[in-house]
């Protein structure tokens, strides 16, 4: 992988998260928002302006791409390389959630 793009998206924010989340299967851009609330209680909400401002730079790092759909609108779905950035950062996040619980509620 890229340094630079490693750079940029480890560690992640939220909405990236949460957002290659809900294109690990096609989804336009209003499901990928309705995705996001429902798998989050409705913590993250996502508008519209930061959704695609997102996914413009998404598309463009290789992180996601367009696919043809049905329905005529736009659908997204996670590459290869954003897998692998969604992956690395899940074990980041792991791996802080442990250090986390040791240091709060005893362990190693």
């Amino acid at each position: 992988m890229d340094e630079a793009l490693h750079k940029k998206y480890i560690p992640m924010t939220e909405t990236t998260y949460y957002t290659l989340l809900s294109v690990t299967e096609p989804r336009h851009g209003y499901a990928i928002m309705r995705y996001v609330d429902e798998l989050t209680g409705g913590r993250i909400a996502l508008g519209t302006g930061t959704l695609y401002t997102m996914v413009g730079r998404l598309v463009a790092d290789g992180v996601i791409v367009v696919v043809p759909s049905e329905s005529g609108k736009k659908e997204y779905r996670i590459t290869a390389l954003g897998r692998e950035l969604l992956e690395l950062e899940t074990r980041r996040l792991r791996e802080q959630l442990s250090d986390g619980q040791n240091v709060l509620y005893g362990g190693d």
